[in-house]
């Protein structure tokens, strides 16, 4: 009894579940045309979309190091190639 209790709880919760899903279309099948109302709506997401891009400001380019190096500091010098001693390699 506990066991046909349990398909019957888990038939009820799965059937909601299967009646939220978009039918699939088959290999070959065509797509619905879409009304004359789901065009405009369509039309009007998309100029909707572009005019919230052009209230974007401009944004200057990004530096996360910006705070650790200061602007003013200076490169060090470059130092002079070790000398070599007649053997060709260099003291320690």
């Amino acid at each position: 009894m506990r066991v046909i209790a349990a398909a019957v709880i888990v038939a009820f919760l799965a059937g909601p579940a299967f009646a939220q899903q978009k039918p699939i279309p088959k290999y070959g099948e065509e797509d619905k045309e879409k009304t004359a109302s789901e065009k405009n709506a369509e039309r009007e997401a998309d100029s909707a979309y572009k005019r919230s891009l052009r209230n974007i400001p401009e944004q200057k380019p990004v530096d996360p190091w910006g705070n650790v190096r200061s602007d003013n500091s200076q490169k060090p010098e470059a130092k002079a190639p070790a000398k070599k001693t007649k053997t060709g390699t260099t003291s320690n």
